[in-house]
């Protein structure tokens, strides 16, 4: 019963905070270049905006086109009920382990790549197949991060990665250091961060994920939006679970769920400041530096693979 409870929990936690870990974000961003900011509620004001509006569907589009959005929102709803976040164990936690779990982003993506080809538009041909371009080359880094820590913990599963790191006590390893940033490197690429993309630019030169969602509008792109600010949630979330596990409930203890609600808070309040620092000051790589980038990332995964085989640690 209480295991069901903190799914419950989590996967509503999730929904709710993840537009509202975006707010902090841009909120944080704005402040440091001096900028005025606009709520940290604006994220919700926008969906709610954008709930109400009509959806206007591109001419000559499939079934695929409108059936997107909503396949963008079940996959990352379902990936919410997976992760780790706020108690190890969960009952959907069997379904799927690392492996299964990047498979489901990358299900995701393939959706929304095809979503943005059917449109038939420039743009979004070419958002499409930048985004290919990139994660051609993130998946390989991510999977060879993953790796690691399953290799320290001897499981696929991100529940067991998460309950026998969090038993080292603060053990520093050379391999799960260089995984950490083979990771947060490829967040970065994942979720259309700089210096790979920018969030906010609408310039076709530059833009990626941007130009894939460009025919979208009223409900459709307010799951499409809400869509991705819950895989940016998930994605700090892993990285939470993977390199700072301490601080997460136990699975079916209720007198710890206080205590990890508000060590979850201070990690994310955490990684928000550190996103923006780094958006701040940093700029937008030119396309044809991202592969450079993205091999950096896959090279620090394969370096934390071969400090565990040469090391043990």
């Amino acid at each position: 019963m209480a295991a069901n409870l903190f799914q419950v929990l989590q996967t509503l936690l999730v929904l709710l905070l993840a537009p509202l870990f975006a707010g902090y974000l841009q909120n944080a961003r704005a402040l440091l270049q001096n900028r005025r900011p606009a709520g940290i509620l604006q994220p919700y004001r926008d969906l709610l905006r954008l709930f109400h509006k009509e959806s206007i569907i591109a001419a000559g589009t499939s079934w695929l086109f409108r059936a997107t959005p909503y396949l963008l929102f079940a996959a990352m709803w379902l990936a919410a009920g997976i992760v780790p976040i706020l108690a190890t164990a969960l009952p959907l936690a069997p379904a799927a382990d690392v492996i299964a779990l990047v498979g489901l982003f990358a299900l995701a993506r393939v959706f929304q790549v095809l979503a943005a080809m059917d449109t038939g538009t420039a743009f979004g041909t070419l958002g499409a197949r930048r985004e290919m371009l990139v994660a051609a080359m993130a998946e390989p880094a991510l999977l060879a991060a993953l790796f690691t820590a399953s290799l320290l913990s001897h499981s696929t599963s991100l529940s067991s990665i998460v309950n026998h790191l969090e038993s080292l006590r603060f053990a520093l390893h050379p391999s799960m250091v260089f995984a950490a940033a083979a990771f947060f490197m490829v967040l970065l690429a994942e979720n259309a961060r700089i210096p790979v993309d920018n969030p906010a630019t609408h310039l076709e030169l530059t833009m990626i994920h941007e130009a894939m969602i460009l025919e979208y509008s009223g409900r459709h792109l307010a799951l499409v939006e809400w869509a991705a600010q819950i895989k940016l949630l998930l994605y700090v979330g892993i990285g939470i679970a993977l390199f700072l596990p301490w601080g997460i409930a136990p699975a079916g203890n209720l007198a710890a769920l206080p205590m990890a609600a508000f060590w979850l808070a201070l990690k994310l309040l955490a990684a928000g400041a550190v996103l923006a620092v780094i958006e701040t000051l940093l700029a937008k790589l030119r396309l044809f530096r991202a592969p450079e980038f993205m091999a950096t990332a896959f090279l620090l995964g394969v370096i934390g693979l071969l400090s565990y085989f040469m090391l043990g640690a």
